[in-house]
């Protein structure tokens, strides 16, 4: 019995370590990349793995062709504002939606679970015509518009607080509490984890946004990591070293946002899959 019961703990740490292998390997073939030729970089006899020459110029060409410090400006404060303002507005209509009775509670829920079942794509047509009679693009205010509010936040947020005992809010109404205050004091510190995992979804749905970006914004000064990486590539060639090392530039800040708050992550994460 001990023996097989050791059988299968290998067997799963094995599986384990093939699947880390599998999602590392292609980080590890991207740096590796970004510092060969572009000649190495296609070579398929033989396979080159190694660069036989580490090559730092590709990085440094790749800073001179583009502003990453612009790019690194307009991409975290696309990601700010979006956790804002996903985060406060979610939380309110999430805490009506749950707890609050008013007509019409059901049929407005039901718009917010509507716009997350179609493709997100049915509404960049309308909401860029939006940004453009506002005269908006080429702006931070046209990379945070589609953000301004999140249906699927709504939702998250008000599983959690329907988990909440109503007894709490009847002893802060004896107190005399009102429903901003019940809302701001008692009800959205319990809810904390469900903030938490909002925000690290927003953030990471955000820096990943590459559709509207390109759409909205076509200024090199208002572009953000993602649309920037996507006009590097060429219809006809395209440097492959270049661009790993354009992709190593783009992905370290996040890498070290996760080094720094991984806690946090694992948290939110967990958390809101018990909830929901």
């Amino acid at each position: 019995m001990a023996k097989h019961k050791y059988f299968n703990r290998i067997l799963a740490h094995l599986v384990l370590l093939l699947g880390a292998a599998a999602m590392i390997l292609p980080f590890v073939w991207m740096v590796l990349t970004s510092f060969k030729s572009v000649t190495e970089s296609t070579s398929m006899n033989p396979f080159i793995f190694f660069p036989k020459t580490w090559r730092a110029e590709n990085y440094l060409e790749v800073w001179r062709q583009n502003n990453f410090l612009v790019l690194y400006w307009n991409t975290f404060a696309m990601m700010a504002l979006r956790v804002l303002c996903a985060v406060m507005f979610s939380a309110m209509a999430a805490y009506a939606f749950a707890r609050l009775r008013f007509p019409g509670r059901n049929f407005f829920f039901s718009l917010v679970l509507f716009q997350m079942m179609v493709p997100t794509q049915i509404f960049i047509i309308p909401q860029y015509l939006m940004v453009d009679a506002l005269g908006m693009r080429n702006t931070i205010f046209a990379l945070l518009f589609p953000g301004l509010v999140s249906a699927f936040g709504t939702f998250l947020l008000r599983q959690f607080f329907m988990g909440l005992p109503k007894e709490l809010e009847e002893a802060a109404k004896i107190d005399g509490c009102n429903i901003g205050q019940t809302f701001a004091r008692i009800m959205l510190p319990l809810v904390r984890s469900g903030l938490v995992a909002l925000g690290i979804f927003t953030a990471l749905f955000s820096f990943k946004d590459l559709m509207w970006p390109m759409i909205v914004n076509t200024s090199s000064d208002a572009a953000t990591l993602s649309s920037a990486l996507a006009k590097i590539q060429s219809a006809f060639a395209v440097d492959y070293p270049e661009l790993m090392a354009a992709s190593v530039l783009a992905i370290w800040p996040m890498l070290l946002i996760y080094i720094l708050f991984q806690r946090q992550f694992i948290e939110g994460i967990a958390t809101s899959g018990g909830k929901l």
